[in-house]
């Protein structure tokens, strides 16, 4: 890894905040982009005062204005609790979240991760699914508006790595938990721990 200016996009929640601590622990300089929806700006309270990080509040659906040579886009509500609360905020995160850090990736030649999600498989027919499986989605239910809209997003990343040549990956993640994670988070994992943390059933 070279030392660069890094964005890293919903960079205050759970898995951006461990993302922009790992990146400055290699020193790199983190700007670390986030409208505090979903993140918390008491998970990065810590690093304010390092000289490497930058926070911006800002909402991934307008366009972004930074020169930088990396971009990790992890900006969009993952929790059904938290992307039903407002489905079509949550399409606009994915698809023009997607448009924005594309295009700034393109202007600055910045190589680009998305954090797609196994959502993009809907209610698979198939398990575990393998990487040509192309999902079983209803693309009018509650949840379609994080379903598809990540499908959508990699859609775009693919197009514009085929028409401009931008340098890009795609991860597709599956039930991670750990600190940072909001009790409310309300996914499977998260809600077993904090039941039996309480001593539920």
């Amino acid at each position: 890894m070279t030392n660069q200016d890094i964005l890293v996009t919903g960079g205050a929640g759970f898995i951006g905040a461990h993302l922009c601590r790992r990146l400055l622990d290699a020193g790199q300089r983190v700007f670390c982009l986030d409208n505090l929806f979903t993140g918390c700006r008491e998970n990065i309270e810590d690093l304010m005062v390092h000289p490497r990080f930058h926070f911006l509040e800002h909402d991934i659906i307008h366009p972004i204005d930074l020169q930088v040579g990396e971009i990790y886009n992890l900006a969009c509500p993952a929790s059904p609790v938290h992307y039903q609360y407002d489905p079509v905020q949550t399409v606009k995160a994915s698809v023009l979240g997607a448009i924005n850090v594309l295009e700034l990736a393109r202007r600055s030649g910045a190589r680009v991760l998305q954090a797609s999600t196994s959502e993009v498989y809907g209610d698979p027919q198939v398990n575990p699914q393998p990487e040509h499986y192309w999902g079983y989605v209803n693309p009018i239910g509650r949840r379609s508006c994080y379903d598809e809209g990540k499908r959508c997003a990699e859609t775009l990343f693919f197009d514009y790595h085929r028409q401009y040549g931008v340098d890009i990956k795609v991860v597709r993640i599956f039930n991670t938990y750990g600190p940072f994670m909001q009790p409310d988070d309300g996914r499977v994992v998260s809600n077993f721990i904090v039941q039996a943390l309480r001593g539920g059933a």
